[in-house]
């Protein structure tokens, strides 16, 4: 019997409004949840302050009424305080840009103690955000219910999105579009030590990106992750469904070397390269290192690997492109990195074709807390919510649990082009991005207007 078959243990849950799906799960409990205003949201990041666990979240371009102050208000940034998941609590929404989805709000949030960076008020508590596709911002959130804003880093921009901000030294690698670049998303390396005094030190993409080059220009910057000063490596994903790249970069390379974006300096910092194919992008590129794989313990040498989860993004609504999922990469031999599985959900294990909305990946945690470090990824699959995957042995991912959650009446309908040349619209879930906390919670965002879901894992 196949594993999601074992798995597949519907258990009803509803929410106030009217459910048109009800919510189904394995081994994940639902907590609490936010409607988040009705906004649709995009990345959640959590951190602890001084005791307290705040949620923020980006939202795309829209807008909804801010019950804390009684306006309507452009979609930005939503700051909730989740130190009891059962009861978040709404403290703040910081608006963005003005226009709608893609082409407003706020979507991408990253959040850093003063304590952790070198140059900052020790006291302090930093939200580094996108301002729409123009700029972006540093806030001061040491009173999440009052945020203000610091500093604008960098404005004038064509587009922005996925950015990483290093905590224990302030680097920050800035998805941006800088007006004279080929290409709509690439790097721009800032020295945010001190939030308050931004510091570029260079931009960066692959070649061909550049200003004044010619020929094909390769695919957009998806988003970076680093992994810090001790591990000298920043996994950068170009792509989202189609003509994905996985570049691995020495850090220390890339942050010292000349500025001048030549093809010869582009190229320098990349220690390895894994090309997807043309129909798989990689939205998110999360390093799993250091794995000891028991099934090699006897052999000699080899034991210990080292992979990148990548994660592909469904863009198209009731399967209407190929299939995006997630591949495991062994990158132990960096120049030659492989790919030796994939996981996926089936669709009949939902109807999630025909269910509406987008099926297929999107993205997944980023923390990696010890509960869950080198053992369980989450990934958000869009209309088939949350899956956990259990990675002990990379070469063969399973999953151990999902959790979909319920329509509501604030869920917003997807549609798609109907053989009559109308439209036909569903109502459905759209489970977007997530993040997991340090205390193993789980907690996901919906993209049609269905708010924040606080998960737990049953059984880890």
């Amino acid at each position: 019997m196949k594993t999601w078959m074992v798995l597949a243990t519907l258990v009803a849950f509803t929410l106030p409004g009217h459910a048109q799906h009800a919510a189904s799960a394995s081994n994940m409990a639902l907590l609490g949840h936010h409607d988040l205003q009705g906004r649709s949201a995009y990345q959640p990041v959590i951190h602890e302050q001084n005791g307290r666990w705040i949620a923020y979240v980006g939202h795309h371009g829209g807008r909804a009424v801010n019950p804390l102050t009684g306006r309507e208000e452009d979609s930005g940034t939503s700051i909730v305080d989740v130190t009891d998941p059962r009861q978040p609590r709404y403290l703040a929404h910081i608006p963005g840009e003005p226009g709608q989805a893609e082409t407003g709000g706020a979507q991408m949030v990253r959040v850093c103690s003063g304590k952790d960076l070198p140059k900052a008020d020790k006291s302090k508590f930093y939200l580094l955000r996108t301002f729409g596709n123009l700029a972006h911002e540093v806030w001061d959130v040491t009173a999440p219910e009052k945020p203000s804003r610091i500093v604008v880093v960098v404005d004038k921009l064509k587009g922005t999105h996925k950015s990483w901000w290093e905590c224990d030294s302030g680097i920050a690698y800035l998805v941006s579009g800088l007006p004279e670049w080929r290409t709509r998303r690439m790097t721009q390396v800032f020295d945010l030590s001190d939030p308050a005094r931004p510091l570029l030190i260079r931009n960066f993409g692959l070649p061909g990106q550049q200003p004044g080059a010619s020929g094909p220009v390769p695919t957009e910057l998806h988003g970076p992750i680093s992994t810090g000063p001790k591990g000298n490596r920043v996994y950068l994903g170009y792509g989202t469904n189609k003509d994905g790249i996985v570049q691995i970069v020495d850090r220390a390379k890339l942050l010292s070397g000349p500025r001048e974006p030549t093809p010869e300096n582009l190229l320098a910092p990349q220690v390895g390269r894994f090309n997807l194919s043309s129909m798989n992008g990689a939205h998110t590129t999360l390093p799993v290192l250091g794995i000891e794989m028991a099934e090699f313990a006897k052999d000699k040498g080899g034991n210990r690997r080292d992979f990148v989860v990548v994660v592909n993004e469904s863009l198209v609504n009731e399967c209407l492109e190929p299939r995006q999922m997630a591949f495991i990469v062994d990158v132990t031999d960096e120049k030659q990195p492989v790919g030796v599985a994939t996981f996926n959900v089936p669709e009949a294990s939902g109807n999630f074709c025909s269910r509406g909305g987008r099926f297929g990946s999107h993205s997944s945690n980023e923390n990696q807390p010890p509960m869950y470090a080198g053992r369980t990824v989450f990934m958000a699959w869009f209309n088939a919510g949350v899956r956990a995957v259990d990675i002990r042995d990379p070469y063969h991912p399973r999953e151990i649990g999902y959790y979909i959650p319920a329509t509501t009446d604030r869920t917003d309908k997807r549609c798609v082009k109907a053989a009559d040349g109308g439209e036909r619209c569903k109502v459905a879930i759209q489970t977007n991005n997530l993040d997991v906390d340090d205390r193993g919670y789980i907690y996901i965002v919906d993209r049609a207007n269905t708010g924040m879901h606080i998960l737990e894992l049953s059984q880890r």
